[in-house]
């Protein structure tokens, strides 16, 4: 296994494993090594199906089926993302994966299957590195507070209930994902650092401040972790593999494709509650 940086504060590219087959206990080792040194790891070439993309990911820990996303025909914990000029991208926002859950995921595997002629990258961000950048003032008010992640926010009825058998569906996944509370700093479970845990995607509220002085805040904070020096940009080829520390890191899908088609494969691991 090689392991190349791609950036001072995240991203690493791994040559000499082939994830198309499968991994031994050495090997995932390794990678859960340079997972938290690096937060997000890149393969080239890796034509997995939906079947070894499901085991792979299983191998890291129990999985998460998504309540609205499309799945892969026959292996539900594949979410598909299948973006074109019909079905609009809603991922082009900073976000970190399913946090509107009690257990976020501590990682996402995602596989590149069909891409646009141009464009259609996608920009992973430190949030370690983002909430160490902060002055000290700042980092002292924001341990401690909390926030609301909400589905909704990502998922609204207007644009995933539209038909009766998504409205159907739309409404069990709320029932089912009430809003939930989470620390604004979390510390990670393994390396104890500690960075934001808020996002666009679905932090709705800190719930200690004022409705002006969160808005303020969240919107500081979520431009201030997007800043260059805390991201990494992968531009994608088919078959390339993403495999990301969801914890403490946020990505923004690029949506400068269209009317062009992207389809992308997702399998998400379960984590732990943030503290």
């Amino acid at each position: 296994m090689n392991i190349v940086p791609l950036s001072p504060a995240i991203g690493a590219r791994i040559d000499g494993v082939n994830l198309c087959e499968a991994i031994d206990d050495a090997t995932r080792a390794q990678l859960r090594s340079a997972l938290l040194a690096h937060h997000v790891l890149f393969f080239e070439n890796q034509p997995v199906t939906p079947e070894q993309h499901r085991a792979l990911a299983r191998g890291f820990g129990p999985l998460h089926t998504h309540p609205i996303y499309p799945q892969a025909p026959g292996v539900p914990e594949i979410v598909v993302l299948d973006n074109h000029a019909d079905n609009l991208p809603d991922n082009d926002n900073w976000h970190t994966d399913v946090t509107f859950i009690e257990t976020p995921p501590m990682g996402s595997l995602l596989s590149a299957r069909q891409l646009p002629p141009q464009g259609g990258d996608t920009l992973w961000s430190s949030n370690i590195a983002a909430f160490e950048a902060l002055s000290a003032p700042m980092r002292r008010m924001l341990d401690g507070l909390t926030a609301e992640h909400d589905m909704v926010k990502s998922f609204p009825a207007h644009r995933f209930a539209r038909t009766p058998d998504e409205r159907v569906r739309w409404e069990a996944a709320c029932k089912a994902n009430p809003p939930v509370v989470h620390p604004v700093v979390r510390t990670h479970p393994e390396s104890g650092r500690k960075g934001l845990f808020v996002s666009e995607g679905f932090t709705t509220r800190i719930l200690q401040l004022s409705a002006a002085e969160s808005d303020a805040t969240l919107r500081m904070l979520i431009a201030h972790a997007a800043r260059p020096e805390f991201t990494v940009r992968w531009r994608w080829k088919v078959g390339d593999f993403a495999f990301w520390d969801n914890r403490l890191t946020q990505h923004y899908a690029v949506a400068d494709y269209l009317p062009h088609r992207r389809v992308m494969h997702r399998a998400t691991i379960l984590g732990d509650r943030p503290v």
